[in-house]
């Protein structure tokens, strides 16, 4: 390869010099793992830790510190290890099966020092031949710099696996520098490190979210609810969705509107365009939909394990759209919309649903008559207790939104990196 393709076209300032590049096979060798299954692990106690290629493809890291991470011990206390099998601090360790491309996800470990640990069932445990910095190895593998020599190579249909033969042929590239091997390894440890805190915090949110829309609202047909505003007293009412909203039977027929909506358990009521990248309905069909206005609520009858019974949006677009009529639209009155939007985000009307309805004759679809829909009671509290609610509610969506954000640049940023600070063999 041409000296000028061994240079990243991203790296540390200061570093000038190509990088080297050798195989597989130069570069490391083989430990001995073994075939335990999860059945013969336990998490309470033992002597001897043991990683499984489940923990490596789903649950660890680029880096794994053994000192810090949950792995399971053998449970036979009187299990075989020798210095063929017991781990070392630089080790990495290779998944060498899995159900798509992500066979060859690998850890390096660190944080070992006084265990003793063994690689498991479906692994390829590696020690590096020569001196690399602690990190370095752990995201070079993982890079699609290096992982895309492995696509070629993996075999199998509904389980996909990867040789030791096969890895032996690989190409291994490098900084000729320990210095600049540990720059890397520190400046994606640190990111990491970011993206955990972040992943944490919008955890927590989102444990937080669902605590209060279990909390805010009377469970069971109760008056009151179990988390409440200190200035708010005295029980709630119950009224049905038909007292406090309209059906919207309003068609499209003059085709005053083109676009057209969906309404998502994930993202709510959202363009078809965006949504499905184009729009889905037919154009001439588009007449007998119903007309949906800002602030129209819209139950989608299609279930999902987020939304068991189907999920009901608000159209917070700004704007009017047409939906099918496979859709219930309706437009509530005399109801704070916020507070009407965050019960709906809840379980509560869950069990109402299910009583009077059921899957129909398709399972990804609910069925429920539509004056049986409107009769759902709804927990209603004076009109100054909702608006607290909807807006405190809403405040806890729009942290978790901006969380997420961010959580989302971290890893956009790491992604980025992970492309630009290694060299692609062949390039």
């Amino acid at each position: 390869m041409d000296e000028e393709k061994l240079i990243p076209s991203l790296r540390f300032s200061g570093n000038k010099d190509v990088w080297e590049q050798s195989k597989f096979s130069e570069t490391f060798i083989y430990l001995q793992n073994n075939s335990l299954s999860r059945a013969d692990l336990n998490y309470e106690q033992g002597s001897v830790k043991n990683i499984h290629y489940g923990d490596v493809l789903i649950k660890f890291g680029q880096i794994l510190d053994v000192e810090k991470a949950d792995i399971p011990f053998i449970s036979n206390n009187e299990f075989d290890v020798n210095s063929t099998s017991l781990l070392q601090n630089g080790d990495v360790i290779i998944a060498d099966a899995a159900e798509d491309e992500t066979v060859g996800k690998c850890s390096e470990i660190k944080g070992i020092d006084g265990m003793s640990v063994v690689s498991g069932l479906h692994t390829i445990p590696c020690r590096p031949n020569k001196s690399f910095a602690s990190g370095y190895l752990g995201y070079y593998l993982n890079s699609s710099a290096y992982h895309d020599q492995l696509l070629h190579l993996i075999q199998g249909t509904k389980i996909s696996s990867i040789s030791k033969s096969a890895l032996q042929s690989t190409d291994i590239l490098y900084p000729n520098t320990e210095q600049e091997q540990l720059q890397i390894g520190r400046f994606f440890q640190s990111l990491d490190n970011l993206i955990t805190l972040h992943q944490n915090e919008y955890d927590k949110l989102l444990i937080m979210k669902k605590a209060m829309l279990r909390k805010m609202f009377p469970k069971n047909g109760n008056t009151v609810p179990e988390v409440r505003f200190s200035e708010f007293d005295g029980a709630w009412e119950y009224r049905k969705l038909g007292t406090i909203s309209d059906k919207v039977t309003e068609k499209n027929v003059y085709m005053e509107y083109t676009e057209t909506f969906t309404n998502s358990a994930e993202y709510g009521i959202i363009s078809q365009r965006e949504f499905f990248d184009h729009d889905i309905a037919k154009h001439d069909k588009i007449n007998g939909y119903y007309i949906v206005r800002p602030e129209d609520f819209v139950y989608n009858p299609r279930i999902s394990s987020t939304a068991p019974v189907g999920p009901i949006g608000r159209n917070k677009l700004g704007r009017c759209g047409v939906i099918s009529p496979l859709y219930t639209v309706f437009r509530p009155k005399e109801v704070d919309n916020s507070f009407l939007e965050q019960f709906f985000k809840s379980s509560h009307w869950y069990s109402f649903m299910r009583f009077n309805g059921d899957t129909g004759a398709r399972s990804d679809r609910f069925s429920i008559k539509d004056t049986t829909f409107f009769e759902m009671p709804i927990p209603f509290p004076k009109v100054e207790e909702q608006r607290r609610i909807g807006q405190y509610l809403t405040g806890l969506d729009v942290l978790i939104s901006l969380q997420e954000k961010k959580l989302t640049k971290l890893k956009n940023i790491k992604s980025g990196c992970l492309e630009k600070m290694f060299v692609k063999s062949g390039r």
